[in-house]
């Protein structure tokens, strides 16, 4: 038998398989929410299972988590996405006492004590700066591929100045900056600070204690992932299945 995690974020669903001895991760499956949430969080838990040549019935128990957690119908239980993430975190890497999430729709720091526990925690879910979708919208404005967004601004000395902590106003600013000429890559390091700084604010409110890790789909961007590190002072671990801790620890709670 296998126990199961899935995530139901703005943008993806994320699923993982665990044995039922939850010490390993055997199968993982990412599909794009779009506007059914339950039958996207299904579908990434039948591709994970496939993966296994497994079934439903070969599932001991399932546990969701994120916005769309309460969607899945027929899941046993679901968690926040605070309890998962950190718990994810802490399987992925033992030693975590901080936890950055940032996804589509929000971003997140987390606090953890010696037990792995949540101490404390902060969340930005009013305003779209220092998300996954402020990057999404800039990287449309410059007319690059979101999965090149990360690279493209690696080390570029003088980033662009993006001042406002609004995307519409943001947008303004790449905006002025394409047509004054500064160069993309300058215009996509500045994106990048913005974000972190967004981000880098709220890991200071719970305070930032070694070692941290960042999950969520834009862990996957170097850019912001640097930027960050020089903001906090902090080495930042992103663990190859860093977009998958929310499921994992949705499955390691089941």
């Amino acid at each position: 038998m296998y126990v199961a995690g899935v995530d139901i974020g703005s943008l993806t669903a994320k699923a993982v398989v665990l044995g039922e001895d939850r010490r390993a991760v055997l199968s993982r499956a990412l599909v794009y929410t779009r506007w059914d949430a339950a039958a996207a969080g299904w579908a990434a838990l039948g591709e994970a299972l496939a993966d296994l040549g497994a079934a439903r019935s070969d599932l001991a128990r399932v546990v969701s988590t994120g916005y769309g957690r309460r969607k899945l119908d027929g899941s046993d239980a679901n968690f926040t996405e605070i309890v998962c993430h950190a718990r994810g975190a802490r399987f992925l890497e033992p030693a975590t006492r901080t936890v950055v999430d940032v996804g589509g729709q929000d971003s997140k720091a987390m606090a953890l004590g010696p037990d792995g526990k949540v101490a404390d925690f902060v969340m930005n879910e009013k305003c779209a700066a220092g998300t996954g979708r402020f990057l999404e919208v800039m990287a449309h404005a410059l007319g690059v591929d979101l999965a090149e967004f990360g690279a493209l601004a690696v080390g570029v000395a003088d980033p662009a100045r993006i001042s406002s902590t609004c995307t519409v106003f943001a947008e303004s600013e790449v905006v002025s900056h394409v047509a004054s000429g500064r160069p993309r890559a300058e215009i996509v390091a500045g994106i990048h600070e913005a974000i972190a700084a967004r981000v880098a604010s709220l890991a200071r409110r719970v305070g930032v204690r070694d070692a941290v890790m960042m999950t969520g789909g834009v862990a996957l961007n170097v850019g912001v992932v640097g930027a960050l590190e020089r903001m906090l002072g902090h080495s930042i671990a992103v663990h190859p299945d860093a977009q998958f801790a929310g499921a994992i620890g949705a499955a390691l709670l089941s």
